[in-house]
């Protein structure tokens, strides 16, 4: 096969991967549950998330310049908003020591995994936003958007749901 065939390929190969994993994080980040000195909470992760709808997905990005793949952007997000350092990885998001919550329960600023590559292993997130929706950066060629958990396609795909902020630091859903 050709050269140029051959990288055709292999970035055919990477952009159809999206979420499904990430560079490894450049030193190894242990989720911490967020203290007493952390002054943002939900709304805050709430409102930097959903300013940035419209964002260019982008693999292995996590800068609003440099655009977001799901992970990157929920890095961004609680760092930026929150100042809490989050694992890199959707898989490594999915198994951090943070609790699990039922779909009924879901809260703003919960993240939300999905296994879009079916098989049940988790290959996307994002962060639930209330009435049902979250933001994500779902694929290569779009943007960060906005979706509803009750689409046909998010029902199925859906894994679980991790709770990164306190209670009392929640955002309140009417």
């Amino acid at each position: 096969m050709p050269a140029p065939a051959r990288l055709l390929l292999v970035l055919l190969a990477a952009l159809l991967t999206a979420c499904a994993s990430s560079p490894p994080p450049a030193k190894p980040i242990v989720y911490a549950p967020p203290s007493a000195e952390q002054p943002a909470a939900a709304d805050d992760v709430l409102f930097r998330a959903l300013g940035l709808v419209g964002t260019p997905y982008r693999y292995g990005g996590n800068t609003p310049d440099s655009g977001f793949d799901c992970s990157g952007l929920i890095g961004y997000v609680y760092r930026d908003a929150a100042g809490i350092s989050l694992p890199r990885s959707t898989r490594e998001l999915i198994s951090m020591r943070a609790p699990s919550i039922k779909r009924e329960a879901l809260q703003a600023g919960d993240l939300v995994f999905f296994a879009t590559a079916g098989g049940g292993k988790v290959s996307h997130a994002g962060i639930y936003v209330g009435e049902g929706r979250f933001v994500h950066a779902p694929s290569s060629g779009g943007t960060v958007r906005l979706d509803s958990l009750s689409t046909a396609y998010w029902l199925k795909s859906y894994v679980d749901a991790k709770r990164v902020l306190s209670p009392d630091r929640l955002a309140r859903t009417p």
